[in-house]
């Protein structure tokens, strides 16, 4: 437990709000909503499989 990374526990709970967002707005059927989430999912995503490349390089996985 001593070897957690909080930045990427911080990346998952984002993606799944993000999941969460593109739930809701297929149940209120708002089109700009989901656009956004499905945006902020990509994003984030991007984010965190960037972070553990770069994490690797450095031998800190």
């Amino acid at each position: 437990m001593a070897n957690i990374k909080w930045i990427f526990v911080l990346f998952s709970i984002l993606a799944a709000i993000s999941l969460m967002g593109i739930a809701i707005s297929i149940s209120l059927q708002s089109s700009l909503l989901a656009g956004a989430s499905i945006i902020f999912l990509f994003i984030v995503m991007g984010f965190g499989f960037k972070t553990k490349k770069k994490y690797r390089e450095e031998g800190k996985l």
